[in-house]
């Protein structure tokens, strides 16, 4: 064993001889407020789309809770969706989670983790963590867009209910 020094890359970048700017949203950025609810009816199908907030693709640091009512069944991946006045197409319909169940009530279940598993490093996973949403959707440069978060069922819900979403990330 040993002991050791780790820097962030944050920190790295300050201490480094020229110093290197760093992402100012990973440092000392704004926080903005995510906050949305959308109702589902019973008998809602597969495939139905519940949007519930919007993100800026230069977010940072996103933490992302889910809240429903008991639906009594009903699963839904949570996703990354061009905004609809941009067409509405998915861009990563699982990007924070995947057949994530809304048949019990949820009072602020964390999401933001839940998908990198099954993405194999594509969501937010602790290797991301400082990377702003475009790079972690694997774009090649910021499109300056705002997303949409949507629940898309997995599953059927039987029973009507509120879904919704609370979070913050930073710019």
């Amino acid at each position: 064993m040993a002991v050791v020094t780790v820097k962030s890359t944050a920190i790295t970048n300050r201490d480094a001889t020229p110093r290197v700017i760093s992402n100012p949203a990973g440092v000392a950025g704004a926080v903005q407020q995510i906050c949305g609810t959308a109702e589902a009816a019973n008998g809602d199908s597969i495939a139905s789309k519940y949007i519930l907030g919007q993100i800026p693709s230069n977010a940072v640091g996103e933490v992302l809770k889910l809240y429903c009512d008991a639906i009594t069944s009903g699963a839904a991946d949570i996703g990354i969706y061009r905004n609809t006045v941009d067409g509405g197409a998915v861009v990563d319909v699982d990007f924070y989670a995947s057949a994530q169940s809304i048949a019990a009530a949820l009072n602020g279940t964390e999401i933001q983790h839940e998908a990198d598993a099954a993405d194999a490093g594509v969501g937010f996973g602790l290797a991301d963590i400082e990377k702003p949403l475009w790079q972690r959707l694997q774009l090649s440069a910021d499109p300056g867009v705002i997303y949409d978060i949507v629940a898309t069922l997995t599953a059927a819900t039987t029973a009507a209910g509120t879904i919704a979403i609370r979070g913050s990330y930073a710019v």
